[in-house]
């Protein structure tokens, strides 16, 4: 059971590294923008399409369920085909998807609508990070994966203030047609700019057959190192996502009664506080890759605490305990990002986009639970859309079961993986014994 880097870059990244990377970050960051712009237009679209927040809420539910269910062949095809084919074509799809939700006028046409946009979110995540082993040298892997991952939530700002002034200006028709012709240009823009891997670096292997490749993807989930990734990736996502894709901006304006300004600006917040976060993170993770599951509790057992000072409060929270529920939530895409250093070194670098898929399943199949469930228990507690607070309330303690399923998930498969390292040789001490460690090393210099 040994760790690996993942890739094939050892010098040190060049401006060309930098500027690939960048562009590829531009595209996923125009896909977060698509997998959270129906989120902002709720209110609009329960109006626009005559539905509750059951339908509403599956319109996510659907969206998600694609991207999940694609995550595995994604994870495959992006192995034999190369991220540059793969980016580019979600591009493709997702632009596709929005010219339709601005066309359609029934709920069926928008469920079509959000499959497109799951099925070309799904391509573009796992693919930008194929490239970042392939572009930079290992030590820098974990700092510029949190660093796509923060940047590429530059779209949910985008799709928080800039949407809403768009819908209220040129209305539903125009706004989504141009979210559609900006991934248009993106996916031109890739196919430009972006290549595999460096030039003058090895070939990439031969693409497994597909029966070797079904054979990688079991190895991979067999790795006890591979499902603590995707325990990881569960446990921390699925709270902030569910609050980014959907029910965060509801549960502001109409429960807590926040002006779609304020609450713009709470969402908002929470993407430039994950650009602290995840490079904190990412840096941590580098220097210590043997405590990264300690981060990963951290942030979970916070999530819990916070949440629940916001449930239990009477009647609506102030402002000041919301902010810190936001600022919490803002870890969300930063801790679930170490669940894809498991996948990489834990994985050889053939079927790191099989392993980089299943991690990436694990969060989004809850959150697309959760926010399923939520609908449900609103449309259960106010049929007539009337939401209070405490329907709100009601709706997100559903959170607490995935919360203890991801803690026992987490102790487990931890425990498996870190008796693997063990049996190698590698030393893990107490995390008492390695603060103290650490500290005496720095006094010896």
């Amino acid at each position: 059971m040994t760790t690996t880097g993942g890739g094939w870059a050892s010098s040190p990244a060049t401006g060309r590294s930098w500027a690939v990377w960048g562009v590829a970050v531009a595209a996923y960051a125009v896909a977060v923008f698509h997998r959270t712009s129906l989120a902002v237009a709720a209110e609009d679209a329960t109006t626009r399409f005559g539905v509750n927040a059951s339908v509403l809420s599956l319109f996510a539910v659907v969206q998600l369920l694609t991207y999940a269910g694609m995550q595995i062949p994604v994870g495959v095809l992006v192995d034999r085909l190369g991220p540059r084919l793969m980016i580019a074509g979600g591009a493709t799809v997702m632009a596709g998807g929005q010219v339709a939700l601005a066309l359609v006028d029934t709920p069926l046409g928008v469920i079509g609508a959000r499959i497109l946009v799951g099925g070309g979110d799904a391509m573009t995540f796992i693919s930008v990070l194929r490239l970042v082993p392939a572009w930079f040298p290992t030590r820098q892997v974990p700092l510029v994966t949190q660093l796509t991952g923060l940047l590429g939530q530059v779209g949910q700002i985008g799709s928080t203030i800039p949407l809403v002034a768009l819908l209220n200006g040129v209305g539903w028709q125009w706004s989504y047609l141009g979210a559609g012709a900006m991934g248009v240009l993106v996916a031109v823009l890739v196919l430009v700019a972006v290549r595999d891997r460096p030039p003058g670096a090895p070939d990439r292997p031969p693409p497994a057959s597909w029966r070797q490749a079904l054979h990688d993807l079991g190895s991979s989930f067999r790795h006890p190192g591979t499902r603590l990734g995707m325990w990881s990736h569960f446990a921390t996502q699925f709270s902030g996502m569910v609050f980014a894709l959907l029910w965060g901006y509801p549960f502001m304006t109409l429960g807590l009664g926040y002006s779609a300004a304020r609450a713009g600006w709470l969402m908002t917040l929470m993407v430039l506080a994950a650009t602290i976060i995840g490079p904190v993170l990412g840096a941590l993770t580098a220097r210590y890759p043997l405590r990264r599951s300690n981060l990963i509790f951290g942030v979970l057992v916070l999530t819990i605490v916070v949440w629940t000072v916001v449930l239990v409060w009477p009647g609506a929270a102030p402002l000041p305990v919301v902010v810190v529920l936001v600022l919490t939530l803002a870890a969300y895409g930063p801790a679930s990002a170490v669940g894809f250093d498991f996948a990489r070194t834990f994985n050889p670098a053939t079927r790191l986009g099989a392993a980089t898929g299943i991690v990436n399943m694990g969060g989004f199949t809850a959150s697309l639970v959760t926010i399923f469930v939520i609908g449900v228990v609103l449309d259960l507690r106010a049929p007539t859309g009337d939401y209070l607070v405490t329907d709100f309330k009601v709706a997100f303690c559903f959170q607490y079961v995935f919360w203890a399923f991801g803690l026992v998930s987490l102790r487990r498969t931890r425990r498996l993986a870190r008796a693997g390292l063990r049996a190698q040789g590698t030393v893990i001490d107490p995390l008492p014994r390695a603060i103290a460690r650490h500290w005496h090393d720095r006094h010896d210099q």
